[in-house]
């Protein structure tokens, strides 16, 4: 068998010079007073229907960024900053809005208040709405409130094997990114109020923290639930990961069955009573993805075309940088996801996908504890002795990646991760947690709204030219007009659609083209 170095050298600079990526960033609208925004979603941003990169996740409240697919990370990251530019002109030309730079939310209020996102009169968009709804009903609206950023990546030539065998083993490692690059140690208690949780209280600020967490957002306080508990879900390749969804998507859920599709005043509740609603609905660190069809559902998608590229699901929002995400976060992630992808990747068990879960909350609520084990194949290993060896298999890709462009970025982000796991207290949530206390008496609230603040005035005092103004306005008003568009040619009552699109035929292998039904992203 080649060793990694072999099959380093045998991807060759064309296919690595091949690699896309894309970025997908949300943000919960605030008030200056570190409040939730419960306005509708800004209609001079266009259509979050329809708009090719702002759009709404789960709140009206919360909006998502989105890059097109990008040949360099500077040509990524340069588009985000511009549709940045744009949001938070306009929340400033209609009011005192700004985005929240934390993961975890701003003061909330009551759950049942939380807005869920309008999508407008459309089957699809109605199909979108009551899809939240029933988040809601399922996990508490409170939940959804949490944000991320997701990192879609591909490189040309590689199979489904090939995306299997990564997704396998970024899920042995993604405790090291956790640890890296968690940013969310600690959480105001409007969050957490009604729940049972573990977490201490800090100062008197109405604050809630892990002395040593990383990322509560990918702990036992984020996207969980009893019925999402039960799915063991294999990675060993794309037929059992299609049938596991599969099973979930066509699964009765009792406690579902009971919230039932309608209330009895005939409003929806839920898209379905099954264990998940629709693919989305399965949340992980990690998934296998692929375009879909207009109408077409992402499990059908996968299964018949295959595995286009992976999103990466469990990267926190830095708060110290404007965008969420710096370009040294993002080069150490190309490296990591080849490594993922070249090393030896053996396949899964039942005992290691329960031993992988219990490395993440071990890791998202005590990441920074000193001496701190995991698990590995069964035996304890102290996660920074772990962490390291990774980052020392990291170094003849970086090196590779740095040869193709004439640089040394991929190795300073190795060598910079390498410090920061020898030296926590140079991590993010680290970061964060001593900035709260040296500057706002221990309030996350406090910290996070200064520096929402400050990411504001950044963005805003960049260049921005009457061009740019005019392209996004356009984009905006083009977007609200394609949404009209879809709502004057809906011809299936919603009842229909919402049955049609949630039957098992649409999940199978069958070649034969199932109805268009308008392209139901979430």
């Amino acid at each position: 068998m080649s060793s990694l170095p072999q099959r380093l050298a045998a991807l060759g600079p064309e296919r690595l010079r091949g690699m896309r990526r894309g970025l997908e960033k949300e943000s919960l609208r605030s008030q200056p007073d570190g409040k939730l925004a419960l306005t509708p979603h800004p209609v001079a941003l266009g259509s979050a229907l329809t708009h090719p990169h702002i759009t709404t996740d789960y709140s009206e409240s919360q909006l998502e960024l989105i890059t097109g697919v990008h040949a360099s990370v500077e040509s990524m990251l340069a588009e985000l900053t511009e549709v940045h530019q744009f949001v938070l002109r306009t929340l400033k030309a209609q009011g005192d809005e700004r985005l929240w730079v934390s993961s975890m939310p701003c003061g909330l209020p009551p759950d049942e208040t939380i807005p869920i996102g309008r999508y407008g009169t459309s089957n699809v968009g109605r199909a979108k709405s009551v899809y939240r709804m029933g988040l809601g009903h399922r996990y508490g609206r409170r939940m959804q409130t949490i944000s991320g950023i997701h990192y879609n990546w591909s490189l040309p030539g590689v199979d489904n094997d090939g995306y299997f065998a990564l997704i396998r083993n970024f899920r042995r490692h993604a405790f090291l990114l956790l640890t890296l690059f968690g940013a969310s140690p600690a959480v105001c208690s409007s969050f957490v109020e009604g729940r049972p949780h573990e977490l201490q209280k800090l100062g008197a600020s109405g604050t809630l923290y892990m002395p040593h967490g990383t990322s509560l957002r990918m702990g036992r306080l984020g996207y969980q639930s009893e019925a999402q508990g039960t799915l063991a879900v294999s990675y060993n390749g794309l037929e059992g990961y299609a049938a596991s969804l599969h099973d979930a998507l066509t699964r009765p859920w009792p406690a579902y069955e009971t919230v039932g599709i309608r209330n009895p005043g005939g409003d929806y509740n839920q898209l379905a009573t099954t264990l998940l609603q629709i693919e989305n609905e399965f949340y992980g660190t990690i998934r296998p993805k692929r375009v879909i069809f207009p109408g077409e559902r992402p499990l059908h998608a996968l299964r018949e075309r295959g595995v286009e590229y992976i999103e990466v699901r469990l990267m926190d929002l830095n708060p110290f940088e404007p965008i969420g995400i710096d370009p040294m976060t993002l080069r150490f992630l190309d490296v990591f996801l080849l490594h993922c992808l070249l090393a030896d990747s053996p396949p899964d068990t039942p005992g290691e996908i329960r031993e992988l879960a219990q490395n993440q909350h071990l890791t998202a609520a005590r990441g920074r504890e000193p001496g701190l084990e995991l698990l590995r194949r069964g035996a304890p290993v102290k996660l920074t002795d772990w962490g390291l060896e990774i980052i020392e298999q990291l170094q003849p890709i970086a090196d590779a990646l740095d040869d193709l462009g004439g640089t040394d970025a991929h190795a300073l982000a190795v060598a910079h991760a390498r410090s920061s796991l020898r030296q926590p207290d140079l991590l993010p949530s680290a970061r964060v947690l001593k900035a709260m206390a040296s500057d706002h008496g221990d309030s996350f609230i406090g910290f996070v709204r200064a520096q929402s603040q400050r990411t504001h005035e950044q963005l805003l005092a960049l260049p921005w030219s009457e061009a740019q103004q005019v392209r996004f306005v356009a984009m905006a008003e083009r977007s609200i007009e394609d949404q009209r568009g879809i709502e004057a040619n809906d011809s299936l009552p919603f009842e229909i659609y919402r049955q049609e699109y949630v039957s098992a035929d649409r999940l199978g292998r069958a070649r034969a083209a199932a109805p268009v039904l308008g392209a139901l992203t979430v």
